[in-house]
C-alpha cells in the first residue's frame, strides 16, 4: 500500500467529514450550471423579417397598415408562405397595380417575434444579429467555447502548481466580476471579450471543484459522488429558463447569473468547506499543510490521530514516515507526461473520444431541431437525456468497470451516427427520431465517462493538468458545430461525416484502455505509469518500466520505486 494511501486511511478513511465535504460540493454546481448553460438562451435567434419600409412603396401604397402593409412590403418564401426574415419587396413603378420586380435588404431594422425563450431582449435582438450579421451569432458561440477550452487547460496547469482550493477561488472572482461585466456590455466586441474570459473562469472553477472532489472520495464512492454533482448541475441547467421568464432580459440575466457565483464566495471561501486537497499536498510534498487538514479529518471522523489499534498505524507515525529525510515540496507539468508511456496513450485515447462525444452531439441534435420550432423542447429534452445518461452510468459502471461501459457507449454512439447518415433517406421518421435519442444519450454518457476516466487514472500531481486536456477536447469537438453553422447544410453534412469517422476510430482506440474500478488514485508519475490490469498486482512497482524515468527524478525517488 502507497504511503499517501496509509495517511489517509489512518485519518479516518472516508468519514463522516470526507463525506460531508464531497456532498457540500454539489451545491456550487447549481450556480455553475446556471452560468454555463446561459449560451442558449443568449444566443436563441427569434422569428423576424424586416420591418416595412413606406417609403419604399408607390404613393397609393404607403397609406397602408397592418397586415395590408407587410403584404406589399415583406415577401413570402416556401410552401408555408412564411415570411422572408431579410428581404423586402422594391416596385420600379410608381402605379399602385404595378408588382414588385425585385428584392432588396431591410432597410428599417427588423421586428421580432418576443419574447424568445422568455427574453424580451437578448444579443441577437440588441445587436441585429440576423441576415448579413448572422454569423457573428456562431462566432460568439466558438468565442465562448474556446474560452472553456483555454481554461481547462491553462487554470488545470495551475490547479497543479497552486492548488485546488486556491483556483477554485480565484476562478470564482474571476467569473464573478466578468459576468457582472457582461451585464454591461455596451457593444457586440466587448461582450465577446467578456465572454471568452468568462468562460475560462467557469471552466477553471468547475474542473478545480471536480478534482477536488474526486480526491476527496475513495474508490467506492467516486461514482456515486461524481454522479450527484452532475445531477446538481442539471439542476441549475432547468432553473435557467425560469429565471429568464423572471428577468426577460440578457443583462438582467446576466446579473442574476454573476451574483450566483459571487453567493459561493461566501460560503466555499472558508477553508472549513473546501480546504485544500490533502491528495494533492502529499503527493507535491506539502506535509505540513496536509497535517493540519488530516488532523481535522481525523478528529471529526472520531480518530484518535495519536494513537491507533495494534493493526493500524496512527496518523502521526504515518506522517512522520512520510516526513522522513524532510522533503522539499515539488510540483510537475503535464509536459512530464511525455516520459510516461502508458498514461500518455490512455489520456490521447480519453481526449479522443471526449473529443468525438462531444462534436457528434450537434449530428443527433440537427435531426431534432426541425422537429421543435420552439426552444424549450430541444433545451429540456438535452437536459432529460443527461440526467438519463448519468442515471445510466450510476446503474451500470461500477457493476461492469469503465471500459466496458465506454466501449458499449462508443458502439452505440457510432452505430446510431452511422445509421442518420446512410438511411437518412430511406428510414421512417420515428426511427430517425428514435437514433437521434439514442445517439444523444450515448454521447453523453461517453463525455462523462471519458471524464470521470482520465480524473482516475492521471497522477495527483498533474491530474487536474490532464483532466483539463480531456474536458478541452471536448469543447473543441463542441465548437465544431457553431463553426459548420457558417457553411449551412453542407458544412454539417461533412461535420456528420468526419465525427462518424472518428466514432468509429475511437471504438478501436478504447479496446486498449486499462479498467480502473475500484484502484487507488495514483499518486505520482511513476505510480500512473505502472497501473496493470491484474488486480492482484494493484499498487505494486512493475520494473519494467524504471528505465522510462527522467533522470530528473533523481536517484533517490529511482530507489524507493524500485523498493516499493
Amino acid at each position: 500500500m502507497e504511503p499517501e494511501v496509509r495517511v489517509l486511511r489512518a485519518a479516518g478513511g472516508f468519514g463522516r467529514a470526507r463525506r460531508l465535504l464531497a456532498a457540500a460540493s454539489w451545491l456550487p454546481c447549481v450556480a455553475l450550471g446556471l452560468a454555463l448553460g446561459s449560451e442558449p438562451l443568449l444566443t436563441v435567434l427569434p422569428g423576424h423579417h424586416c420591418r416595412p419600409d413606406p417609403s419604399l412603396l408607390p404613393p397609393a401604397l404607403r397609406t397602408l397598415s397592418g397586415p395590408a402593409l407587410l403584404d406589399a412590403s415583406v415577401p413570402r418564401l416556401g410552401p408555408a408562405r412564411a415570411w422572408s426574415p431579410c428581404l423586402l419587396l422594391s416596385y420600379s413603378e410608381p402605379t399602385p397595380r404595378a408588382p414588385p420586380n425585385g428584392t432588396r435588404s431591410c432597410t428599417r431594422g427588423w421586428h421580432y417575434a418576443l419574447p424568445a425563450a422568455g427574453l424580451l431582449r437578448s444579443p441577437v435582438t440588441e445587436w441585429n444579429l440576423v441576415c448579413e450579421d448572422g454569423w457573428k451569432v456562431p462566432l460568439e458561440q466558438t468565442n465562448h467555447l474556446l474560452g472553456w477550452l483555454l481554461g481547462c487547460v491553462i487554470l488545470g496547469m495551475g490547479c497543479d502548481w497552486f492548488g485546488r482550493r486556491v483556483v477554485f477561488l480565484a476562478s470564482l472572482v474571476l467569473a464573478t466580476g466578468l459576468g457582472a461585466g457582461e451585464a454591461l456590455a455596451a457593444s457586440f466586441p466587448a461582450l465577446l471579450a467578456l465572454r471568452l474570459l468568462h468562460g475560462g473562469a467557469l471552466a477553471g472553477a468547475s474542473l478545480a471543484l471536480y478534482v477536488a472532489r474526486l480526491e476527496l472520495c475513495d474508490p467506492p464512492h467516486r461514482l456515486v459522488f461524481s454522479v450527484g454533482a452532475g445531477l446538481f448541475s442539471v439542476v441549475g441547467t432547468l432553473l435557467l429558463p425560469g429565471l429568464a421568464l423572471l428577468a426577460q432580459d440578457w443583462r438582467l440575466l446576466q446579473g442574476l447569473s454573476a451574483l450566483a457565483t459571487g453567493l459561493l464566495l461566501l460560503f466555499w471561501g472558508f477553508p472549513a468547506l473546501f480546504p485544500e486537497s490533502p491528495c494533492w499536498l502529499l503527493a507535491t510534498g506539502q506535509l505540513g499543510q496536509a497535517r493540519k487538514i488530516l488532523w481535522h479529518f481525523a478528529e471529526a471522523s472520531g480518530v484518535d490521530p495519536e494513537n491507533s489499534p495494534e493493526e493500524e498505524s496512527s496518523l502521526v507515525t504515518e506522517l512522520d514516515v512520510l516526513s522522513a529525510g524532510s522533503p522539499q515540496p515539488q510540483h510537475h507539468w503535464v509536459l512530464e507526461l511525455r516520459h510516461t508511456r502508458i498514461t500518455w496513450k490512455n489520456g490521447l485515447i480519453l481526449g479522443f473520444s471526449s473529443l468525438v462525444g462531444g462534436g457528434i452531439r450537434a449530428s443527433f441534435l440537427q435531426r431534432l431541431a426541425p422537429r421543435e420550432s420552439a426552444f424549450y423542447g430541444p433545451y429540456f429534452l438535452g437536459a432529460g437525456l443527461e440526467v438519463a445518461a448519468t442515471v445510466f452510468l450510476l446503474l451500470t459502471v461500477d457493476r461492469w468497470g469503465r471500459r466496458l461501459v465506454l466501449l458499449l457507449s462508443t458502439l452505440v454512439m457510432g452505430l446510431a451516427s452511422l445509421l442518420l447518415l446512410s438511411g437518412v433517406q430511406y428510414l421512417p421518421g420515428w426511427t430517425l427520431l428514435s437514433l437521434s435519442v439514442l445517439g444523444l444519450l450515448a454521447s453523453r454518457a461517453v463525455s462523462i465517462l471519458s471524464t470521470l476516466f482520465g480524473a482516475e487514472i492521471f497522477p495527483t500531481v498533474i491530474r487536474a493538468s490532464g483532466l483539463g486536456l480531456v474536458m478541452a477536447a471536448e469543447f473543441l469537438g463542441q465548437a465544431a458545430a457553431p463553426l459548420a453553422d457558417m457553411q449551412g447544410r453542407r458544412g454539417f453534412f461533412l461535420q456528420h461525416v468526419v465525427f462518424t469517422s472518428f466514432a468509429i476510430l475511437a471504438l478501436l482506440c478504447v479496446l486498449l484502455l486499462p479498467e480502473s474500478r475500484g484502484r487507488g488514485l495514483p499518486q505520482s508519475l511513476e505510480d500512473s505509469d505502472c497501473l496493470r490490469r491484474s488486480p492482484l498486482l494493484r499498487g505494486r512497482p512493475c520494473q519494467d518500466h524504471l528505465p522510462l524515468l527522467p533522470p530528473s527524478y533523481g536517484q533517490a525517488q529511482t530507489r524507493r520505486f524500485r523498493d516499493g
